[in-house]
C-alpha cells in the first residue's frame, strides 16, 4: 500500500487537533516505580502536523543499562534535563483540551496520568490507541508494531526509533493514514477522535455497521 496523497486545502475537512504522544521510560509501569525519561507530543490537525513538543526530564530514577541500550538515553542526559514536574506542566499546557492518541495507549496513558499527578495537574484526556485501531482497520498487516506498520504503509521515518519525538511523529503519520483511509474507503467526512474511540471498542463483526453509520462505504473492509 502506498502513502496517502495530500488532499488539497479546499477539500480537506476541518478537524479538531489531536495530540499524539510518546514516552520513553525507565520501565514498563509507573505502578512498579518506573518513571518517564522523555516525552514528545505531536499535534495533528486535518492530517497534518501543526506543532511539536519534546523534552527529556529529570526524575531522579535510575535508567537501567538495557534501557539506555534501547533508547540511547543515559543517566547523565536526564540528570542535566529540566525537572519532570516542570516539563509535564508545560506538556499539559501544550496539549490543552485536545484528545490524545498513542501507539499502545495502555502504556503511554498510564505515564501521562502518573507524571501529571506528581506534577499536580489533572489528566482528563481520553486516549485512542493506534494498535487497537490498526487491528480493526488493517487485520491483514504482518504485525501491529509501529515500525512494521510504518513500513507496511510506506510512511516516512524521521529520527531514531525508541526516541520519543521520532516515535510520536511515526504514530502521527499512521493516524493520518488511518483518517485518510476512513475518508476514502468509507466516505467518513470527519474521522475525529470520538469515532476513533468508538472504533477501537467495536468488535470486528460490527465494524462495517459502525462505519456505515458515519459515511457511505467506498471499498469493503476485510476483517
Amino acid at each position: 500500500m502506498t502513502a496517502p496523497e495530500a488532499l488539497p486545502p479546499a477539500t480537506r475537512p476541518a478537524m479538531h487537533p489531536i495530540a499524539v504522544i510518546d514516552f520513553e521510560t525507565t520501565g514498563i509501569s509507573p505502578g512498579q516505580g518506573a518513571r518517564a525519561t522523555e516525552v514528545a507530543i505531536v499535534l495533528l490537525e486535518g492530517g497534518r502536523v501543526v506543532d511539536r513538543f519534546q523534552s527529556l526530564m529529570k526524575t531522579g530514577a535510575w535508567i537501567p543499562a538495557f534501557i539506555t541500550q534501547l533508547t540511547g538515553i543515559t543517566n547523565a542526559m536526564v540528570n542535566a534535563a529540566p525537572e519532570a514536574a516542570g516539563v509535564m506542566q508545560e506538556a499539559a499546557r501544550f496539549v490543552g483540551d485536545a484528545p490524545m492518541v498513542a501507539h499502545n495507549a495502555a502504556f503511554d496513558s498510564k505515564f501521562w496520568q502518573a507524571e501529571l499527578a506528581l506534577a499536580g495537574v489533572a489528566a482528563p484526556h481520553p486516549f485512542a490507541c493506534t494498535v487497537l485501531l490498526s487491528r480493526r482497520l488493517y487485520p491483514q498487516a504482518p504485525s501491529h508494531k509501529l515500525g512494521t506498520l510504518v513500513n507496511y504503509h510506506g510512511l516516512p521515518r524521521t529520527g531514531q526509533a525508541h526516541r520519543a519525538l521520532a516515535d510520536a511523529e511515526m504514530a502521527a503519520e499512521l493516524l493520518a493514514r488511518m483518517q485518510h483511509d476512513l475518508r476514502q474507503r468509507w466516505g467518513v467526512a470527519e474521522p475525529g477522535h470520538a469515532l476513533l474511540m468508538a472504533l477501537q471498542r467495536c468488535a470486528k463483526p460490527g465494524i462495517g455497521k459502525l462505519l456505515a453509520q458515519h459515511g457511505k462505504p467506498v471499498v469493503p473492509l476485510t476483517c
